[in-house]
């Protein structure tokens, strides 16, 4: 069906193009010589004579038809939500950052840089961020956006009836916005009038302590009247406690301005409709067909660098499908499934078609420190140095990742490229070992090492390949334990899994605080495997209220060199972006952050070379 689908769309295209080509210039082609007769009259002496004669006349210059510019992209499955305020997955969010922005925004490096707000400023400690607006901005419709705009997104994600999904990336540091959500949730739990009536009374409060944290300000300083005061340009929040790196998280799309009358006038289905979903991104929202189709063109009301070439996302959830469709040109970006990896490296074309990248995950190989012998440091260091990190990714993850001896994946503030210690060396492993307190395998409590993993037939083949390469480069046995994926995720909660078992992490947004303290502060996931420094919890926790960017990253560099200095467990590989991309898109970026397909942090640098496009 997708090549029948395809076809029809071709000859729509073709009509378009055709109409299109009278406002272009082509270089004139060769004329065509036809005949034409012309009716004249000849005057005799006699009696007039009408005659025929013919006269050579050359036909109108043919005009090519005009290639339309439209990056085709299969995005898999259908999003379940397009509410800015309630999205989570890739595929949602994938849809959203193309007609919305943020007040900030990532550039390719991942830095964040002015979006919707032309500046920001923190107050001298940290607590207070005050926003800029630009001047006369406007939505894809061409009406007014202004700082009232993002006052309401930012308050509806904080909300307790919104029940986003991602509030809690606000709430844990917005003054006063987990206290709302606290005091809501009290009030569903009371048990009589009396203490609803209380509990209502507090929420009230809480309420009002939140949205005097959120508030949108004209030129004088005054709260903003409504959403077409032109001079509401100043966004000021009021943070819990000193949080310096707020001004990334508003790039997030939970902060994008939907309309609220918009919201308010579409109900239940506002977010199906390109009616209501006008947004301040850099596309307009066009087509909106949901499980079929989705169309985005240039917004020519954004301010920033305009868009060459329109956008259409497809649906197909089969990837064979969708491999085979973009064979057939039907697709100009796909995402490249592990199953048919062999099949574009055995072909030349295909395979130069391949963007293979750094993604925002990492993977480590943990070692419960509470237990023996993975309590001792040197024992630890052995088992680091005796993985073959490449033997992995070449054979489990067949090239679909990248080995790593760092936790901050390429591309991401902060990621220490310098890193190599603990690489792979089984000689050094086994000096390590002999260093160690169970330097041999009668000194191992029970007389070999354990690795958990959740009980999959993948797991077991992966699991099998890691026990293989321990026993034999350590010298001692290694035991694998296949637990039931619901037990296995308890035990991991509870730290009580004595031995070695993955674990892994994804940004959420590309800063330090989310991949050192959020992760590795010893009350937090670390402590599922029984790591704990509380002088680094320390100087994480010192980074996190360091105004100075230069200072704390110096600060965060510090603690993720001792992370790995710890040996907490082994940093072991990156994910990776794998998608196949045609020839003819160029001036596609890509980074680490990318998820919907290659290069959609930054859509607005690809274009799409019509002279290479299939005849």
């Amino acid at each position: 069906m997708i090549g029948h689908k395809t076809k029809v769309l071709g000859l729509g295209l073709l009509a378009t193009s055709l109409v299109l080509a009278a406002c272009g210039t082509a270089a004139p082609s060769t004329p065509v010589i036809v005949e034409k007769e012309k009716i004249v009259e000849k005057v005799v002496t006699s009696a007039p004579q009408v005659v025929k004669e013919t006269v050579v006349v050359a036909a109108p210059t043919a005009v090519p038809a005009a290639k339309a510019k439209v990056l085709r992209v299969n995005l898999g499955t259908y999003p379940d939500n397009l509410d800015p305020q309630k999205a989570s997955f890739v595929n949602e969010i994938a849809h959203l950052k193309l007609a919305y922005e943020g007040l900030t925004k990532f550039d390719k490096d991942l830095q964040t840089v002015p979006g919707a707000a032309e500046k920001w400023a923190y107050n001298a400690d940290g607590t207070e961020l005050t926003f800029t607006m630009r001047k006369g901005q406007k939505y894809s419709d061409g009406s007014l956006l202004n700082a009232k705009r993002f006052e309401y997104s930012i308050i509806r994600n904080v909300n307790p009836a919104t029940g986003g999904e991602y509030a809690f990336v606000t709430n844990d540091y917005i003054a006063g916005a987990n206290a709302w959500g606290e005091a809501a949730a009290a009030v569903a739990d009371a048990k009589d009038d009396a203490a609803k009536k209380t509990a209502t009374e507090a929420a009230a409060k809480a309420e009002a302590t939140l949205r005097a944290s959120v508030q949108a300000q004209d030129a004088a300083g005054k709260p903003c009247a409504d959403y077409k005061q032109e001079d509401c340009l100043t966004l000021k929040i009021k943070l819990g406690a000193p949080t310096p790196f707020f001004h990334t998280i508003m790039a997030l799309w939970v902060a994008y301005p939907a309309k609220e009358e918009n919201i308010t006038a579409g109900k239940e289905q506002w977010t199906n409709s390109t009616k209501f979903q006008v947004g301040n991104g850099p596309y307009t929202w066009k087509v909106l067909e949901p499980q079929v189709k989705s169309r985005f063109e240039a917004n020519a009301n954004y301010y920033g660098d305009k868009a060459k070439t329109a956008i259409e996302f497809a649906y197909i959830t089969d990837s064979a499908v969708s491999f085979n469709a973009y064979k057939n040109n039907e697709f100009d970006i796909i995402a490249l499934a592990a199953e048919d990896l062999k099949t574009v490296q055995a072909d030349a074309a295909l395979n130069a078609q391949a963007r293979i990248y750094a993604g925002s995950c990492t993977t480590q190989l943990a070692m419960n420190n509470k237990y023996p012998p993975y309590d001792d440091k040197q024992f630890r260091t052995a088992v680091a140095q005796a993985v073959d990190r490449k033997a992995w990714v070449d054979n489990i993850l067949q090239g679909l990742g990248a080995p790593t001896q760092t936790w901050i994946p390429p591309g991401y503030p902060g990621y220490d490229k310098a890193e190599a210690r603990f690489a792979f060396n089984v000689d050094e492993a086994k000096k390590a070992l002999a260093a160690s307190k169970a330097p041999t395998a009668d000194k191992v409590p029970g007389g070999k090492l354990k690795y958990f993993a959740s009980n999959s037939p993948r797991n077991k083949t992966r699991g099998e390949f890691l026990v293989q390469m321990l026993s034999k480069n350590l010298g001692i046995p290694v035991e694998m334990t296949l637990v039931d994926p619901t037990e296995y995720t308890a035990r991991q909660k509870k730290g009580d899994m004595d031995g070695m078992f993955l674990q892994g992490w994804c940004a959420d947004f590309p800063h330090q605080t989310n991949w050192l303290p959020t992760y590795f502060n010893s009350k937090s996931f670390a402590s599922r495997w029984g790591y704990s420094n509380p002088a680094n919890d320390k100087l994480m926790a010192d980074a996190d209220v360091t105004v100075d960017p230069v200072k704390a990253a110096a600060m965060y560099d510090q603690a993720q060199k001792t992370i790995i200095g710890d040996v907490s467990s082994m940093m072991f590989w990156n994910n990776v972006n794998s998608y196949l991309v045609k020839p003819w898109v160029k001036g596609l970026i890509q980074t680490p952050q990318d998820s919907g397909f290659a290069g959609d942090t930054v859509p607005t640098a690809i274009d799409i070379d019509v002279a290479m496009l299939p005849k």
